[in-house]
């Protein structure tokens, strides 16, 4: 496994390998990796000839600088993991490798990134595009890989790609839960034991919800969601949408869309966890 921190090293790394017809799978990560990363790695060698795993902490996708400066950063021990996943090359770029110059791009998803996280986290999904568009050009990837858990990030990716006409084959991969149903994420780790004990009821809720479904309207289901979560003296529900998989907006009876999804933030403590459930 090799660890280059330029993105010259990187096309280099990759023309070499595009040179003797070895397709490339990319999987962009944030650091702070968990089996949830090791998963999408593990899909990625089976679909691909040769992986490259990106770390890089993107500042441009944040619009709270206290919970960039919180995020967890540990790249000796992400390295370990690394070292027994199909993982050939890991990027681990400067952010004055990433950004020597201001990148004053402006992206249009339509409706795609007016809701939900959009909504509460405004110029996020801008930040998602820039970093994500600068690293499929260094990487130039066949295909790339993400979590489910971020549905409305994939939804926007995807529309991303199509409009700058990539050509990469963008692979949605199932979400990985702890035991007790938690998304695994990188911001767990700053939970504290009880707010640990209170999260998976977050999971736990939204599945009650989907069995509930059939026999409640839409409104009154997010209305049981939140007040179930809120429930709990450690949790707040930022938000709780149901929408449209592909339009990605409100829907108001289950018929409206073709397939419905939970989509949901919550703040446990000061540690903000998203997750989604098809219903």
């Amino acid at each position: 496994m090799e660890l280059v921190h330029t993105k010259r090293e990187l096309q280099e790394a990759v023309d070499k390998q595009k040179n003797t017809n070895h397709t490339i799978g990319f999987v962009p990560t944030m650091g702070a990796l968990h089996k949830g990363h090791l998963s999408l790695i593990n899909i990625a060698g089976k679909q691909s000839d040769f992986v490259v795993v990106s770390i890089f902490v993107n500042p441009t996708q944040f619009n709270n600088k206290e919970d960039l400066n919180k995020y967890p950063k540990n790249l000796e021990q992400d390295l370990k993991l690394l070292e027994k996943t199909p993982c050939d090359l890991v990027f681990a770029p400067s952010v004055n490798e990433m950004y020597p110059e201001e990148d004053n791009r402006q992206f249009d998803f339509g409706n795609l990134d007016t809701v939900m996280e959009g909504k509460h986290r405004p110029g996020h999904f801008k930040g998602v595009a820039q970093i994500v568009s600068k690293l499929f050009d260094a990487a130039m990837p066949d295909k790339a890989f993400f979590g489910i858990k971020d549905f409305q990030q994939l939804a926007v990716i995807k529309n991303m790609t199509n409009q700058l006409k990539y050509g990469i084959d963008i692979v949605a991969c199932d979400t990985v839960r702890e035991p007790d149903g938690l998304a695994m994420s990188s911001r767990n780790k700053r939970l504290t034991p009880q707010q640990r004990k209170s999260a998976p009821i977050i999971a736990r809720t939204l599945n009650e919800a989907k069995n509930k479904a059939a026999n409640s309207s839409v409104e009154n289901t997010k209305k049981w969601v939140i007040s179930t979560i809120d429930n709990d003296p450690h949790l707040e529900t930022e938000y709780f949408e149901i929408v449209d998989e592909i339009t990605l907006q409100p829907v108001t009876t289950w018929e409206e869309g073709n397939n419905n999804v939970g989509c949901i933030a919550v703040y446990c403590g000061e540690v903000r966890l998203i997750d989604n459930i098809k219903f």
